[in-house]
């Protein structure tokens, strides 16, 4: 059946209707030709007759829900508002000159002495529990971190994120909560932000708004100071756990097996040089603290770092931190500086806390030419992806090498690739542990020793995995193992894991 009428055709007789009237055929009329708007047009769906129409498609919105917010801090409206009086009476008083002389606890006691005059003069009612507690808030604020000091001293805490005055986030057991730790306005949460960095000679301000820097227990600060981040000056800390923790709590937390682990001390021990890949938070610096545990004492380790966090408990260990340039512009030195030096002060182990640039070619330099042991951190979702990295990162830095040089380089330096990985459910695992074989043709051949399978989640969510050996039973580093006395140990670690 035709929809639509042609030019000179007859029209169809239906039955039951009179007929048409005959008429002679007319001449068809020319088509004018369509304009470009209307062929822009979206040809609409025609409708066949006595078809039920479409059901309508209807887009579930999600919903959005309150976030929830941890409460660190208990105190009310009034609180803050007696406090924020009582701390801009204080800073009239004081004289912060004669402060600056006084040690901490001398300056501590000052503080409190005239803040319980102001407390009696302004007839301020209060317990004696929120009266201490103004104390210690107070003196923190003039002395410390201010509304971070609860946070800094909690060791259940990953990560502080403060974006701005008014909100704070933190990382509790990998998942990200916001707080109701707020601060007095930007210019208080600015000058804490100066207080940190200064510490380490470091200052961060308009003219130089980012910064990296570290606290004086290792761990990691980062600030990005207004104009560039527009809601306020955004403070980001990673905390280190005061416990160092070692291979063996990694079995306990479920992060690698047992049998793993042990084919992870025999890498250190016997000196293969580790690259350490994973995301942001996936926990290679703590793998990397680990690992280092295998060194022996008698060997010469030097660090290289952007802010110094690794925490190596050997006794001959040279520390070294990068610098950025001042505000003149002069005066950097960069992680590749560090690692040149290094090969000049008689290292026997190198460390780089983290490969992001042209480093990563002296650091491979390195470990070919007599520094076995060495280890360093990169940005990579897989091992293959690694070394694809440390190829990238090399020709990036202006070195007019060929790709298949530059393979042969990575192949004859990096034994291990150790790949670390944050899960869904906050939990970080050890994915796997990858041997470097060698190059057939432009490409290099890489073998599984241990992979992480996951298998599901339980009931909360949290997910079942195990870790899997590939069946390798003598991998390259046999040898090396060897000469360390270790390849029975390697067997037995190799069996129990090809077994599991």
């Amino acid at each position: 059946m035709a929809f639509g009428k042609r030019s000179g055709a007859t029209a169809p007789t239906l039955p039951g209707a009179a007929p048409a009237a005959a008429s002679a055929p007319k001449p068809a009329a020319p088509k004018p030709a369509p304009s470009p708007a209307a062929s822009a047009q979206p040809k609409q769906a025609t409708s066949i007759p006595g078809a039920a129409p479409a059901p309508a498609v209807k887009l579930k919105t999600p919903e959005i829900k309150p976030e929830p917010i941890r409460k660190v801090s208990q105190h009310s409206e009034q609180y803050y508002s007696t406090k924020t009086t009582i701390f801009n009476a204080l800073i009239d008083t004081i004289d912060l000159s004669q402060l600056a002389q006084l040690d901490t606890e001398s300056a501590r006691e000052e503080i409190r002495d005239i803040v319980v005059e102001i407390i009696s003069i302004k007839n301020v009612v209060m317990s004696i529990s929120e009266q201490e507690y103004l104390l210690d808030d107070i003196c923190n604020d003039v002395l410390g971190y201010g509304p971070l000091e609860p946070l800094l001293a909690r060791d259940d805490i990953a990560d502080i994120m403060v974006n701005g005055a008014d909100t704070t986030y933190i990382e509790v057991n990998g998942k990200i909560e916001r707080t109701n730790i707020r601060f007095r306005d930007n210019a208080q949460l600015m000058n804490i932000c100066q207080r940190i960095v200064s510490q380490v000679g470091r200052r961060v301000d308009e003219s130089s708004p980012i910064c990296d820097a570290r606290l004086l227990d290792g761990s990691r600060v980062n600030v990005i100071a207004p104009p560039l981040a527009i809601d306020g000056p955004t403070l980001t800390i990673r905390k280190f756990k005061k416990d160092k923790l070692k291979l063996n709590d990694l079995v306990r937390f479920g992060s690698i097996s047992e049998a793993g682990a042990e084919v992870l001390r025999i890498i250190g021990h016997s000196r293969c040089n580790v690259l350490i890949s994973g995301g942001t938070g996936s926990g290679k610096t703590t793998l990397l603290n680990c690992l280092t545990g295998f060194i022996e004492p008698g060997e010469r380790v030097i660090t290289c770092e952007d802010s110094a966090e690794l925490q190596l408990q050997q006794p001959h260990v040279v520390r070294l931190e990068t610098r950025p340039p001042n505000i003149e512009g002069s005066g950097e030195i960069t992680m590749r500086d560090l690692v040149k030096n290094c090969l000049r002060m008689r290292p026997e182990r190198i460390i780089v806390g983290e490969v992001r640039g042209p480093e990563a070619f002296d650091l491979l330099q390195a470990m070919n030419t007599g520094h076995d042991g060495s280890m360093g951190t990169l940005h990579a979702n897989s091992a293959r992806e690694a070394l694809s990295r440390v190829e990238s990162m090399i020709t990036m830095g202006g070195f007019a090498l060929p790709a298949k040089t530059i393979r042969e380089m990575i192949v004859g330096s990096i034994d291990v690739v150790v790949q670390a990985s944050r899960l869904r459910d906050g939990s970080r695992r050890i994915m796997g542990i990858t041997e470097v074989l060698g190059l057939e043709g432009d490409t290099i051949v890489l073998q599984d020793i241990l992979k992480y399978e996951i298998e599901g989640e339980d009931d909360d969510g949290k997910i079942i995995g195990r870790h899997r050996g590939m069946g390798i039973g003598r991998p390259r580093f046999w040898e090396r193992a060897a000469y360390y006395n270790m390849e029975r140990e390697l067997a037995a670690a190799l069996d129990s894991l090809n077994n599991a």
